[in-house]
Formats: structure tokens, C-alpha cells, sequence
């Protein structure tokens, strides 16, 4: 698979390497800051890849700072700088998109796999444009939305899919709770609709889909999440998702764990060969209420 290399992709690098470099030389946060007369949260953010670092000038200050003075070395740095401050392709979006989001949108279209666990409802990858528009609509008066709120969310939702449909598409392999695939959205001729088009993609060659019934006595984790690995030295991320907020990290600690909890959900979901029959047979049960 090609290397993505997306705005979020390299501000992450970036992020990374100005981490790299500052702690080397042992320089705190609060001096590098001060440096190029910042605050400490918004170098932080930098440092993480959440934010973009706007001015030429500070990167050549923290350059200076951490004694970057090969001619190579700068001038690839700069570039990556450089790289950095494109526009994402959802920036159109940002105004419907829950806090952390972005970041995570932005390194989905730039993964190489995915792992996903969703207990509540379809993975959003897997989701129909019928089935998330009635998604968002049930809870667009609750949480005071508008109608353009909700056209706009369903929009970005199926904008995302093409990282599934398109040229090298990521490698995905999911898991669902039954739970998700028995709640009723849209009505029984929306969720027909949803089955056949998780069976569709689930006969794709890089996406795999498994289930875990609801009798069967295996972990389930709380929360959804879903792990992205990259095809270059950006480390893994996990993506936990709680009420409208999204939590991304790259600690190996963390990643390491899902990754766990995702292989216990994996041996106690039916077999990926089972999920058609399975789809089908809840279709015939939606028919008959």
C-alpha cells in the first residue's frame, strides 16, 4: 500500500520530531514556549499533532533552539512544516464535529488498517446514508440541532466511506455487537437496507466483518474504539469514543491494551464466514415485525 501523507499525517510528524528534538537537549515545554513567545498549551498541542505551528519564523527559532543546523536536516523540516499547514479535505465540516474529531478524521484517511469494536450501534464506515441520517435525526431535537447540522454530519459520514470504496483502500476488519445490529433506526426498511449494505462491504477482500451474538458468554468492551496503524514510523493510535467526544492517543500502553481487548472480542465473535448468514436471517426477523 502507498504511503498517505495528509495535513494530519504530518503535523503528527512534525509534532513528533519537535518533541524529539526539544527533549534531547533537555529543554522544557515552558522554555521552548517562551522561546518563540507561546504558551505551553499551545506548543503542547503542536507537539501532538492537534495543532499547526502558523508562522515560519517560530519553527526556524525552535530550530535554532534545538541546534538543527545541517542544511539537509532544516530544509527537510521546513518542508514537513510546510506540508503541515495544508487544508485538511473535511475542514468544510469542522462545525459539526465533535471535540477530537478532527484529528482522528484526519488520521483515519491516512491509515493502513483498522480495527473497530461498536456495541451500540453500526460502525459509521459501515453505515448507509439512510441509516445515519435517521441516526442523527433522533437525536436532533434532544440535543437542540439543526436541520443543516444534520445534512452536513451525514455528508461528512459518507465523504469519510471512500477511504473504503476507493483507490488503495484501507484494510479493515470490524467487529459488532449483536445489540448494534438489533437496534432499530430508520424503521425495518432502513435496516434492511443497513444489513445488505454490511454484507456488501464485508464481501470486499479488505474489509472483515464479525459479530459476537448476544448469547454468546465472551468480554465486551464498554466503550467503542477502533485502532489505526500506519505504513511508516507514525505510531499506532487508538480512537475511544464516549458521548459526542472523541479521545486519541498514541501511548504504547494504551494501544497495546485495545489491542488486547479487540483479539479477546475477535475469538468470541462468530466466524467471519458467518456474517452473511447472520445479516440475512436478522433481515427476515425486521420483515416479520
Amino acid at each position: 500500500m502507498a504511503a498517505r501523507r495528509g495535513p494530519t499525517f504530518r503535523r503528527r510528524e512534525l509534532g513528533k520530531e519537535l518533541r524529539r528534538l526539544r527533549e534531547k537537549y533537555g529543554i522544557t515545554l515552558r522554555d521552548a514556549a517562551a522561546h518563540i513567545e507561546s504558551s505551553e498549551t499551545k506548543l503542547n498541542r503542536v507537539e501532538t499533532g492537534h495543532n499547526q505551528l502558523p508562522r515560519v519564523r517560530d519553527m526556524t527559532d525552535l530550530l535554532d533552539l534545538y541546534k538543527v543546523t545541517d542544511h539537509v536536516d532544516r530544509e527537510n523540516m521546513l518542508m514537513l512544516h510546510r506540508d503541515s499547514l495544508s487544508k485538511d479535505w473535511y475542514r468544510p465540516y469542522r462545525n459539526v464535529m465533535p471535540s477530537g474529531t478532527p484529528m482522528y478524521v484526519g488520521l483515519e484517511a491516512e491509515a493502513c488498517t483498522m480495527r473497530a469494536w461498536h456495541s451500540r450501534v453500526v460502525f459509521g464506515l459501515l453505515q448507509t446514508e439512510a441509516y445515519a441520517h435517521a441516526l442523527f435525526m433522533s437525536a436532533k431535537h434532544v440535543e437542540e440541532r439543526t436541520s443543516e447540522f444534520v445534512e452536513e454530519s451525514v455528508a461528512l459520514r459518507m465523504a469519510r466511506k471512500s477511504i473504503l470504496t476507493g483507490e488503495d483502500p484501507v484494510e479493515l476488519r470490524v467487529i459488532l455487537d449483536e445489540a448494534a445490529l438489533r437496534r432499530v433506526v430508520g424503521g425495518p426498511g432502513v435496516m434492511r437496507e443497513q444489513y445488505a449494505e454490511i454484507e456488501r462491504m464485508a464481501g470486499l477482500d479488505h474489509v472483515t466483518v464479525q459479530i459476537i451474538p448476544l448469547s454468546h458468554d465472551t468480554f465486551r468492551d464498554d466503550a467503542n474504539f477502533v485502532l489505526l496503524d500506519f505504513d511508516c514510523d507514525l505510531d499506532p493510535v487508538v480512537m475511544e469514543e464516549e458521548t459526542y467526544v472523541l479521545t486519541v492517543t498514541d501511548k504504547v500502553r494504551e494501544v497495546r491494551r485495545y489491542g488486547r481487548k479487540f483479539e479477546a472480542m475477535r475469538d468470541g465473535a462468530l466466524a467471519p464466514a458467518a456474517t452473511p448468514g447472520f445479516l440475512q436471517r436478522l433481515a427476515r426477523e425486521v420483515d416479520d415485525h
